[in-house]
Order: structure tokens, then C-alpha cells, then sequence
């Protein structure tokens, strides 16, 4: 066995298993993040973040999967690091740290905590979806009564459809209900529906303000199955967008010592 220092923390419902890695002195396997993230064995959690040292910002974010691969950018997740580097007293209320997708900057302010994304330069208009990339990949596609709506079922065809078998996508389904848009989400590597998804709700805003249904000129209130989230954002042109910020809870759930099997 290989005893590790765990900390668990959620953002929305998207919850994470956090490791202290700046000593780097600890490598996880494959089937061993998988342990972990396992609901059952392990401790459970929609991924794992190693939080590293790296020259010249705050930290390295390197983001996992719960089914134990790498994986692109994690927008809840990079919100959850943000929360756990001001509890290891790394940073006090604004960060600088890499992603797998490049140089993130966030603001934290008691459980708040902003998120910078990347620039969205190109997005895909299909004849009833979106596709688009905010640091992870998403399909995106209106639908009416969502609550209803079989999000693993319609969810998992699309991702495992031609186009997508082999990379894989996340996929949205949007509802824009009152002065919220609502959002639920099927994600690669998780292979179901999670409560919340950070990048999922980036690219749908940005849909939403495309189509004109935000629910401002440059902001878009959010729901999801595990609370509510905003995105601020500046537009120019048809389908480019900067500035984008997703903002949201991120909260500290438990710390443990595990033994993970070797």
C-alpha cells in the first residue's frame, strides 16, 4: 500500500480529489486514480488534480479523469485548485497557475471563486447543435423540458458517433427557463451525466449569447443540477469571445490519509 494525503473539494456538484504534489513525490497509475475516483472503492470524485510547482506563477494544475487518463481543461476544477492552493497558504485572493490548456488566472473571494478562460475564436454552427472549444471540447444543443430530458442516453450516442468515437466530446443540452439558462451535461471520461461542468457551461453561454437568449449582454446566470454558476464575457464579431470568466462556489468537503493499493 501507498499511504497519500487526500483532500476532497466540490465546485457545484463537480467534485475533484486534491493532491499536495509540489514536492513531487508522488505518481499515481492509471488503475490507481481510477481507485480512487471510484464511488465504491475509492473516495469517489469526477477526477484528481496534482497541484505542482511551476516556475515563475503560482502552480501547476494537472488534471485527471475519473477514469484515470489525463484530460484537457477542467473549468470547476481549476476554480477547486484555486480554493485548495489559498488553503495550503500558496496564494491569497488572485492566482496565476498552468493548465494543460495554457495560463489561467483566477480571483478568489471567501468560497467565490472567478475563473479566467481561454479566448473562444471559432465557433461551429451545425444545423441543430454548436460545437466549440473552451479548454475542453463541447457539443452543444438546444432542447425543450431538459428536466425530463435523458441526458446518458442521447448524451453517450453523440459522444460515441462517428465524428467523436475516437477524441470523444463532452455534450450539453440547454434550456434557457426564466432568467437562468439551464444547463445539463454528459462528459468524456466520466462516460455520465455530472452535476456541473465548468467548460460545459462556458460553451454553453457563449451559445446562448450567440443565439441571443443570454440572460445579459455580456453575463449568463447558470443552472445546474449542483447549484448555480455565472459566465461573464466580451463578444466581438459573430462568434468570437474574450474576457471570459466563469464564476461559482468552491468549497472544501473533507480531508483523509488513504492507503491506495501498488
Amino acid at each position: 500500500m501507498m499511504q497519500i494525503h487526500c483532500y476532497k473539494y466540490q465546485g457545484t456538484g463537480n467534485d475533484f480529489v486534491l493532491v499536495d504534489n509540489r514536492e513531487k513525490n508522488i505518481s499515481l497509475t492509471t488503475e490507481q486514480i481510477k481507485w480512487l475516483c471510484n464511488r465504491r472503492f475509492g473516495i469517489g470524485a469526477d477526477g484528481l488534480i496534482l497541484l505542482e510547482l511551476e516556475p515563475g506563477i503560482d502552480f501547476k494544475m494537472v488534471y485527471f479523469n475519473s477514469d484515470g487518463n489525463e484530460s484537457s481543461m477542467c473549468g470547476n476544477g481549476g476554480r477547486c485548485i484555486t480554493a485548495f492552493a489559498k488553503y495550503l497558504g500558496i496564494i491569497n485572493t488572485e492566482a496565476k497557475f498552468l493548465a494543460i490548456d495554457g495560463i489561467h488566472e483566477a480571483k478568489i473571494d471567501s468560497d467565490l471563486v472567478s475563473l479566467k478562460m481561454n479566448d473562444v475564436r471559432q465557433v461551429e454552427v451545425g444545423e441543430n447543435y454548436f460545437y466549440l472549444n473552451t479548454g475542453s471540447p463541447h457539443y452543444v444543443k438546444f432542447v425543450n423540458n431538459l428536466e425530463e430530458f435523458n441526458v446518458f442516453k442521447e448524451g453517450k450516442k453523440i459522444r460515441n458517433n462517428d465524428r467523436f468515437v475516437f477524441e470523444g466530446t463532452n455534450v450539453n443540452f440547454i434550456e434557457k427557463i426564466d432568467h437562468e439558462l439551464f444547463v445539463r451535461t454528459y462528459e468524456r471520461g466520466v462516460e455520465n451525466e455530472t452535476l456541473s461542468c465548468g467548460t460545459g457551461v462556458t460553451a454553453a453561454a457563449l451559445v446562448a449569447a450567440l443565439k441571443g437568449v443570454s440572460t445579459d449582454k455580456n453575463n449568463c446566470a447558470i443552472k445546474t443540477l449542483g447549484g448555480h454558476l455565472n459566465v461573464k464575457f466580451d463578444k466581438v464579431l459573430e462568434n468570437t469571445f474574450y474576457n471570459i470568466w466563469l464564476q461559482g462556489p468552491a468549497t472544501f468537503v473533507f480531508k483523509t490519509t488513504i492507503d491506495v493499493p501498488v
